[in-house]
């Protein structure tokens, strides 16, 4: 059993309290790599931010969950190196499907699990997620839970359709499962085809595809029946055209790739929404960059050459979403 208070780890209790009062949200990076680790210390040290930093089930089968682990205590003392003195920073499991996996998380240094049960039937879904709520308390790590499910694909977890939450039932499904985070649908997707273009309009000067507004007026509904209760948003990159086009331009095929609008997420963010996931964005980021350097520069061959740039390009898009989409920045 490792605990992650024995990794420099926090959970996720106080972050969450204080980013509801203060009305912005915690920023979630989901990483596999090193390089993604490094650009998201960077990032949150630069800014001065708490930051989750998020693993899901398909990312430790990728990376081996105790590189993982390391890693995440690695990025606790590299913050302090680079003049943090009191760094933030939560391990979290990104989508755990099941009891077996969210315990293996928690005995191996995990500060925060989630467990999704959304797609099971609404009892079912409460007894799961208790059951990991029951074990997690124990070793005080904090459980994130969802009710409602998210269309699009990402790693393992894939819907064809959304199903919005329900706020008649938020109430009691977090009373009775004693979850500490709720993940709620109102909208956003997974992935970076979040819609299809029959959900969206075009504008009509740039053909770029417009999505859909969030359904605001549930999100509400929820802060009513749960003040004070922190709410999560998965599925909440905004797909940047900027990167898309870069990839475009440079041998990729992201074809009305499209996302969460930024000026959505910041009004979710000034709400009882406390922690925003992001993950496409950093991939597109990275390939976006990885893409541009080998297309002018066909003859480098070392990774450190086209790692590095996709770390920056990584960094400066985690610095723009904590500074001016979350509003996380200066808060430590």
């Amino acid at each position: 059993m490792t605990s992650y208070k024995e990794l420099g780890l926090v959970n996720t209790r106080e972050m969450f309290a204080k980013a509801v009062a203060g009305g912005y949200a915690i920023p979630a990076f989901n990483f596999n790599t090193l390089e993604q680790m490094q650009a998201i210390v960077q990032a949150a040290v630069e800014t001065k931010s708490p930051v989750i930093m998020q693993v899901s089930k398909g990312a430790r089968n990728y990376a081996n969950g105790t590189i993982l682990r390391y890693m995440a205590q690695g990025a606790v003392e590299y913050a302090k190196e680079l003049g943090c003195e009191n760094p933030q920073i939560v391990l979290h499991l990104d989508h755990g499907d099941s009891f077996e996996l969210c315990k293996d998380c928690i005995d191996n240094g995990f500060s925060s699990v989630m467990i999704d049960g959304s797609a099971l039937p609404y009892e079912e879904n409460i007894a799961l997620t208790k059951k990991v709520v029951e074990y997690a308390h124990k070793y005080d790590v904090t459980v994130e839970a969802e009710l409602g499910v998210l269309a699009g694909v990402e790693d393992e977890v894939a819907s064809e359709v959304s199903h919005y939450t329900k706020p008649e039932e938020v109430e009691d499904f977090s009373k009775r499962s004693g979850c500490d985070s709720l993940a709620i649908s109102i909208g956003t997707s997974h992935g970076a085809y979040k819609f299809t273009p029959e959900q969206c309009t075009r504008d009509p000067k740039t053909g770029k595809l417009v999505p859909p507004p969030l359904a605001f007026d549930i999100l509400h509904e929820i802060e009513k029946r749960l003040p004070g209760f922190p709410i999560v948003l998965h599925g909440s990159s905004s797909v940047p055209q900027d990167e898309v086009d870069t990839i475009n331009a440079h041998g990729g095929k992201l074809p009305d790739a499209v996302g969460i609008p930024e000026e959505q997420l910041r009004e979710a963010s000034k709400s009882a929404v406390c922690k925003i996931n992001i993950d496409s964005d950093s991939r597109l980021a990275m390939t976006a960059a990885i893409r541009k350097h080998f297309d002018e520069k066909p003859g480098d061959f070392d990774p450190r050459q086209y790692l590095k740039p996709a770390r920056e390009n990584m960094k400066k898009m985690y610095m723009h979403k904590i500074i001016d989409v979350l509003g996380s920045n200066d808060k430590l």
